[in-house]
């Protein structure tokens, strides 16, 4: 068989988010196999297309009417000005398949021209877009947290019913997205790269102290973020010197650099100086319950670093519990953080593990 010809549609790109991650990871996929493969994507100030052997980019940008939903995520209603132009592409591609990742003005697209053109789509859910929306809410409303999630849910299920086949991180979602839409859902993972991601990066001697906990990723409330500033208090109750490395972006920065001041926010870090301060961490704290998979964790464990992560979503998937990590609830995150830095050989036993 031939490979499939498809034509992508990712809801970011160039972001630093899980979707904009795997995107790269599929369009690098696509390059260093040769396939037919067309992505469609937002983030130049004017359209270009690139092309590569046999691998095409398609490249929109969106308008000064595009509504900031983070730092460097935005929705543009007046996207649809592109519509000819990606038909146009379409036309010239013939993909087999249009893959979109989430009800995003690129997503509409995916699924406006696959009903049109009667292209077979797949449908990937990256995002609990209806947890976003629930803990996002101002203080005021949040009593309308439920209805909302449950409302945000229910519309993002029927988007993806449109799809013939689906694909989800984890199995919760997997069996959620089953029963909803009653379409097939498939598992799709991720992996890293584990010569970008090691503990061969690591400028500092183990054991060293003050330790280092890092967190990787957006600063914003879905993240659960406000749980770092009650680890470092049941760190210093115990005397136990311990500085946070928070490496990323996001509404909450400010209020973390206020809670905690002696933390060091370098920012986003990509390359080489991503994979050093990974490997210098000593313990990954990521108290997320919304992530459905984690890349951050995984690249955490590939750097030689134990990370603690709550029983929700799904990063309680990558970590074994006591093994390469902790899974904690919140009431009990900070005191699995005091404990794991306690315990010197059980530090390093879950470091090795980590990485094996």
């Amino acid at each position: 068989m031939r490979p499939p010809r498809v034509a992508y549609f990712p809801d970011s790109f160039h972001e630093v988010n899980g979707v904009a991650h795997t995107s790269r990871n599929f369009v690098a996929y696509a390059e260093r196999h040769a396939l037919p493969f067309l992505c469609v994507r937002a983030g130049a100030s004017i359209p270009h297309k690139i092309s590569t052997n046999i691998v095409q980019l398609l490249e929109l940008p969106r308008s000064i009417a595009s509504v900031g939903m983070e730092k460097d995520l935005a929705f543009d209603p007046l996207f649809w000005r592109h519509a000819q132009e990606i038909e146009d592409a379409l036309h010239r591609f013939k993909p087999d398949l249009i893959h979109l990742t989430g009800p995003s003005e690129l997503g509409m697209f995916a699924a406006y021209f696959a009903h049109k053109l009667k292209i077979p789509l797949a449908a990937s859910w990256h995002t609990n877009v209806h947890e976003y929306a629930a803990r996002r809410l101002p203080a005021l409303f949040r009593q309308l947290s439920q209805p909302v999630e449950s409302t945000t849910l229910d519309l993002s299920t029927r988007f993806y019913s449109l799809a013939k086949v689906l694909f989800a991180p984890n199995l919760d979602l997997c069996d959620m997205l089953a029963r909803s839409t009653g379409r097939p859902v498939h598992l799709m993972q991720r992996g890293v790269d584990t010569s970008v991601f090691s503990s061969r990066h690591r400028t500092r001697s183990f054991g060293a102290q003050p330790f280092i906990l890092g967190y990787v990723g957006r600063l914003s409330p879905e993240k659960n973020v406000a749980l770092l500033p009650a680890i470092q208090q049941e760190l210093s109750r115990h005397s136990i010197g311990a500085n946070f490395l928070i490496i990323g972006h996001g509404s909450e920065e400010q209020a973390l650099q206020n809670a905690l001041p002696s933390a060091v926010f370098p920012g986003v870090l990509r390359g080489e100086a991503l994979s050093r301060a990974y490997a210098d961490m000593d313990l990954f704290v990521f108290p997320s319950h919304t992530d459905t998979f984690g890349n951050v964790v995984l690249e955490a464990l590939a750097s030689g670093v134990p990370a603690i992560v709550t029983p929700n979503g799904g990063p309680r998937t990558i970590v074994h519990d006591g093994k390469t990590g902790i899974i904690a609830k919140d009431d009990g995150f900070a005191s699995a953080v005091r404990e794991t830095l306690r315990d010197s050989g059980r530090l390093e036993a879950m470091r090795i593990a980590a990485r094996e």
